[in-house]
């Protein structure tokens, strides 16, 4: 894992300065905004971040292929072959970043034998950094200070729950998937990988995703998660894949958090 570990502080950095580069054209407002072949929204703010990334990415490691949200169409035939890839999406949250609520973050993944290994995700207006790697602990970076982080104790959540959802998410859909009789509390949020680094760091139990998402919304926060106590699964409580299907588009998911927590009841699934 020695080489893997050379490798996270210039993906910190590389995150860093695609972050303010988005936070640039977030700040002058003056962006233009395109809808794709899949109905979503892709900014030039997305599309400057993927050609810093990718090209700082090639720079520190050109033998490891790069899979991006806006470089995506790769073939699983191509795709298979590779036993190490960077995962990246270069905006997450676009929907916020248009918005204007500032809620939107750079992941940056590196995926092995179709588990991540490493996870960075920055978010550019807090400036904030969080960040694992494998076996070595989660931690958050803020104001140059690094703070291992670790998911809520199960104890308080039994109390109450705190859940964090999507802004654009309609919360009976997700009470429908809870067992009543809890105290619930939501916290609404935008980006998807911020809202799991949320369950990282101990301030939310539970993320609950509804709705599409890639492979690249949850590869570099489902490291970070997992080596801060937590997991992510599909609404089953299974694991989710990484490039082995042809598609890679995820299913809806779950980030939780304190592994004691009676979840197969919690949640009403199935």
């Amino acid at each position: 894992m020695e080489s893997i570990s050379t490798l996270l502080e210039p993906a910190i950095e590389i995150a860093r300065q695609a972050g303010e580069r988005i936070r640039e054209i977030y700040e002058e407002g003056q962006f233009q905004e395109i809808i794709k072949s899949d109905n979503t929204p892709v900014t030039t703010a997305d599309l400057a971040a993927h050609d810093l990334i990718v090209s700082a990415l090639t720079r520190l490691a050109p033998e490891i292929p790069i899979l991006s949200e806006e470089d995506a169409d790769i073939p699983l035939s191509e795709r298979r072959r590779w036993r190490r890839y960077w995962l990246i999406d270069p905006l997450d949250g676009t929907q916020e970043f248009i918005a204007g609520s500032g809620d939107f973050a750079v992941n940056i993944a590196l995926v092995e034998n179709h588990k991540p290994i490493m996870g960075v995700v920055y978010a550019p207006i807090s400036r904030v950094c969080y960040f694992a790697i494998q076996g070595r602990g989660a931690f958050k970076r803020s104001d140059g200070r690094d703070t291992r982080i670790h998911t809520r104790d199960g104890s308080e959540a039994k109390r109450e729950m705190v859940i964090a959802v999507s802004r654009r998410q309609q919360l009976e859909a997700v009470t429908q998937l809870l067992e009543s009789g809890r105290n619930y509390r939501f916290i609404p949020f935008g980006s998807a990988s911020l809202k799991s680094c949320m369950v990282a760091e101990g301030e939310a139990d539970l993320y609950l995703r509804l709705g599409p998402t890639g492979e690249w919304d949850t590869g570099a926060s489902q490291c970070i998660v997992e080596q801060a106590g937590g997991r992510i699964l599909d609404i089953d409580l299974n694991p989710l894949s990484y490039n082995q299907r042809e598609s890679l588009e995820n299913p809806n998911y779950l980030v939780l958090g304190a592994p004691e927590l009676p979840w197969n009841s919690i949640l009403q699934h199935g």
